[in-house]
């Protein structure tokens, strides 16, 4: 039976659900390895709980980084939350650059499914594992104190943050992958670049206290409108939740872009 009208993408021929059920199978699939192994996820755990239990702790009774009136610790939570997402995204590309030498990559590939869909399906399935290891880190801030929001839209607020965080670093490591196109080079590259996004953020401390330099590229990381929205949305922090959710969405869109035009380099 032929498609009814207006149920196809134009110019595709194809149902317009076809690419929403390839993101929604690769998210169940991320799911499924979290199921099954589950001890990346107690040892991804430990960094956040060590700067959250050391710095955190020892800042919180030094005073030495004003945070009008908020708690350090508070302070520092969405900070570490944001720092968990970008660790575990960005190196997302090696699993695409595994899949390549597996023959997975290029059999997904020659499914229907555009490659904007197999991007978003990878790029959403990053966030569905960011999600899980985002509420790891907010249980170990609520049992040391941290006074977290419990208000349910807020909290889907945050989802939405770490989604669309965890979608624009994911793309970005399968950008990195599809320029590199080795796993060892991507492996140093993520290593590289890691630091200096968590460090010229406002993660740690107010963008005011940077140098002018590194304010400049604190202003043009996304990290730090992840950070400012997740600061609003968990303690009701002074946030322009506007703009810090549109700097996202558009990062994550040009991130996904990108990636799909990459995505062929890395199967030939």
């Amino acid at each position: 039976m032929a498609e009814a009208a207006g149920t196809l993408i134009p110019g595709t021929g194809r149902p317009w659900w076809r690419p929403l059920a390839s993101v929604w199978a690769l998210c169940l699939v991320e799911l499924q390895k979290l199921r099954h192994d589950r001890k990346e996820l107690y040892t991804r755990a430990i960094q956040p709980a060590l700067w959250l239990l050391i710095f955190g702790e020892t800042f919180s009774h030094l005073h030495a980084i004003p945070t009008n009136g908020v708690p350090y610790l508070d302070y520092l939570a969405p900070g570490i939350l944001a720092q968990s997402v970008l660790f575990i995204s960005i190196f997302y590309g090696i699993q695409i650059i595994w899949e390549r030498d597996a023959g997975v990559l290029a059999k997904l590939m020659a499914t229907p499914t555009p490659r904007f869909g197999l991007v978003t399906g990878k790029a959403f399935a990053a966030g569905v594992r960011a999600l899980v290891q985002g509420l790891v880190v907010l249980v170990l801030a609520a049992l040391l104190g941290v006074a977290l929001t419990v208000n349910p839209l807020r909290l889907l607020g945050v989802a939405a943050v770490v989604i669309l965080s965890a979608a624009f670093f994911s793309t970005l490591s399968i950008v990195l992958a599809g320029i590199v196109l080795s796993r060892e080079r991507l492996m140093g590259i993520g290593q590289a670049i890691t630091m200096p996004l968590f460090f010229a953020s406002n993660a740690l401390y107010p963008i005011a206290l940077m140098p002018p330099w590194v304010r400049k590229l604190a202003l043009v990381n996304p990290l730090s409108y992840e950070v400012n929205a997740l600061r609003g949305l968990l303690l009701d922090h002074p946030a322009a939740l506007g703009l810090d959710f549109t700097v996202l969405t558009v990062a994550a869109t040009l991130g996904i872009a990108t990636a799909s035009a990459l995505l062929p380099r890395l199967t030939r």
